[in-house]
């Protein structure tokens, strides 16, 4: 039998007995359409190309994978489903801390 986990409370879900909640979600650099003018035909770009390549050489290629595309899944369980679904960014969560002016 498959056991799942809720990935926000923890709760132990059984596939067949527990209502379970699957969401996805995609992460990824967003490029909107470029006008071409004419100073972009004149450039050079094969060597903007190599610059880009020697500061590529230097970086994590786990960071630069994750720059440009990621993907996650979670299971919830009923609850957290629901409070997912009315605050999917977190934004009630991370208001709820109140801190002095000290």
């Amino acid at each position: 039998m498959l056991h799942f986990t809720c990935d926000l409370c923890g709760r132990e879900l059984v596939a067949c007995g527990d209502q379970r909640y699957v969401v996805k979600m995609e992460v990824y650099a967003a490029y909107d359409p470029l006008e071409i003018t004419e100073d972009d035909l004149d450039r050079d770009h094969m060597e903007e190309i190599g610059q880009l390549i020697e500061q590529m050489e230097d970086m994590d290629p786990q960071q630069l994978e994750d720059e440009v595309y990621k993907n996650f899944r979670f299971d919830f369980c009923p609850e957290c489903h629901k409070k997912f679904l009315k605050d999917p960014l977190g934004r009630e969560a991370s208001q709820r801390f109140d801190f002095s002016e000290n």
